[in-house]
């Protein structure tokens, strides 16, 4: 059995939930499948991390015997003995934002795509954003999509009920459309609320938008444009929530808007999918591969077809609903543990 050191320090605070997640379902996979023996490697904290990956994680290797480590990240130990898997989620410069887009960030998605022994992505988009689909590097390069899993599913859980949630958040009884995370300014808040605004002027607004996430400043700034917007009335924001909340809301939702310009999968998208709900997100790029045929495609600077796109939702969410959790039924996290398990199998 091979022996894997996982570089678990995107656990820690201070990394995207989206990560997080990645890395607790896919170690949680991989444990329960047991065709690899999963050695979890941890900072006792976020200081001094690129010290310990640099110098711990290859002393790791040496005094654990190990094939080498899996970072779920970019970065990982530059020297040392073993292999070094590396996870490259997307490119934010190739699309203008700023969030993730350093000299760091595109330091480690040149260099250390070069000098990894196998690179991570989780879209085709992210591969070709980074030029990974041809030449040498094509060879080492892994498109593995994420998966879903409970809670995220088409059905509330036994002896519960998803309205209960309208109360809890004080949320008015009318169709939602749900904004999961959208408290950064790389997930465009403001391309869904210039949208709703379009549908005002057009003389209806039938949904209440609800956008979860801490408060930040990010989110205070799209809360003035609400404001300007005359849309006061008609956005929540029930902050920071459960992930069994979270799909109950997706159940409830009409759709799940994520009109982002760069991500490099879009784990709301399938977890919308998999609670039976419609996606709206820009054409090209991974959130239209995630989303596939039966995804609401817009583009996000035409407050026009963000506003068509939400009516068409109105319209359509209970026709599409079984087709969209059969989609999602395609991703799981076995399969992601699966496809993990065969790049390591590449170095025995």
């Amino acid at each position: 059995m091979l022996r894997i050191g996982f570089d678990t320090s995107p656990l820690l605070p201070g990394h995207p939930p989206g990560v997080r997640r990645v890395v607790e379902r896919s170690l949680a996979a991989l444990e329960q499948r047991g065709r690899v023996e999963v050695l979890r490697l941890t900072p006792d904290s976020p200081k001094g991390l690129r010290s310990w990956r640099q110098r711990e994680l290859p002393r790791a290797v040496r005094e654990m015997e190990l094939v080498g480590i899996h970072s779920f990240v970019s970065a990982f130990a530059w020297r040392g003995p073993g292999h070094r898997v590396q996870t490259l989620h997307e490119a934010p410069w190739r699309h203008g934002v700023q969030e993730n887009a350093d000299l760091r960030h595109r330091f480690w998605a040149w260099a250390g795509a070069r000098r990894a022994s196998a690179v991570i992505t989780p879209s085709a988009a992210t591969a070709r954003d980074l030029g990974l689909t041809n030449g040498r590097l094509a060879d080492r390069t892994h498109v593995i999509p994420w998966g879903v899993g409970a809670p995220f599913e088409g059905e509330a859980p036994p002896h519960s009920m998803d309205e209960v949630l309208l109360g809890k958040y004080h949320l008015p009884d009318r169709p939602l459309l749900l904004c999961p995370g959208a408290v950064r300014a790389k997930k465009n808040l403001r391309a869904t609320l210039e949208g709703l605004a379009h549908l005002k002027q057009a003389g209806a607004l039938p949904v209440q938008l609800v956008v979860t996430g801490p408060d930040t400043a990010d989110l205070r700034s799209n809360l003035g444009l609400v404001q300007r917007l005359g849309l006061t009335r008609h956005v929540s924001t029930p902050g920071e929530i459960s992930d069994a909340d979270l799909a109950g809301l997706m159940r409830l939702s009409c759709a799940v808007a994520v009109l982002s310009t760069s991500e490099g999968f879009g784990l709301p998208v399938l977890e919308a999918m998999a609670c039976g709900t419609p996606a709206i997100v820009p054409a090209g790029g991974a959130l239209e591969e995630v989303g596939g045929t039966h995804a609401i495609v817009v583009d996000p600077s035409d407050a026009g077809s963000v506003g068509q796109a939400i009516v068409r939702a109105l319209e359509t969410r209970e026709e599409l609903r079984s087709a969209l959790t059969e989609q999602a039924s395609r991703f799981t996290w076995d399969s992601t543990a699966e496809a993990i398990e065969n790049v390591w199998a590449g170095f025995a």
